[in-house]
């Protein structure tokens, strides 16, 4: 059976280098190209015909996410695409997925879990962590669990209160206001006020 091609795509050169080393050492893998952003990735897949592309989200110019719509979308052999990042929220883990990507895995998955996953998707199987399991399954159907004080926060917006007029309320400060509604966001998969009312309103959440 021919080693499993890889192509390495990470922005930060001693991560890449290490997956690159850590990929290396396995016999049934090769190494077939490595990228610092998703315009390189593009180029080099579409150049060395890798099966299985480990790639970052977010890259300075071309981000991850779209570097995984063009490589599903092109004309020739598309590769399976692996998603290795820290990002864990559910709009990158959908966004992720709804690209293309094949599976999703955080940086912090063991050595071990990592080559089972190239393996694994070499073979035709999806491969995702448990925080993207967990967006899959509850992240638009109201199992969303936001903290007393997450949820007071953000009844108060919806209500149309300003974050000065949120911390007046609850007797603390605007940058805490801010902090509860970075948390909300990353829980919904939101990015801005507006569409964290809305998306608390379908799940029932205010």
């Amino acid at each position: 059976m021919s080693p499993v091609k890889v192509v390495v795509v990470d922005d930060h050169p001693v991560v890449r280098d290490g997956l690159v080393a850590m990929l290396g050492t396995e016999e049934e893998i090769t190494v077939v190209g490595t990228a610092q952003d998703g315009g390189e990735a593009i180029t080099v897949s579409e150049a060395a015909g890798p099966d299985v592309v480990l790639m970052d989200l977010r890259m300075p110019g071309t981000s991850g996410i779209e570097a995984i719509r063009t490589l599903r979308h092109g004309g020739r052999r598309t590769p399976r695409i692996l998603v290795l990042t820290t990002y864990d929220t559910d709009r990158d883990i959908r966004g992720a997925l709804e690209a293309g990507a094949d599976g999703y895995l955080l940086k912090d998955t063991p050595r071990e879990e990592v080559v089972r996953a190239v393996h694994d998707l070499a073979a035709g199987r999806a491969v995702l962590a448990p925080a993207a399991l967990a967006a899959l399954a509850g992240g638009r159907d109201g199992h969303v669990a936001l903290s007393s004080r997450e949820a007071e926060v953000l009844r108060l917006v919806a209500d149309g209160c300003t974050n000065r007029a949120v911390a007046s309320r609850l007797g603390i400060g605007e940058a805490t206001v801010k902090t509860h509604l970075m948390h909300v966001y990353e829980k919904l998969g939101v990015g801005d006020r507006a569409s964290a009312v809305r998306t608390a309103w379908e799940l029932g959440l205010v």
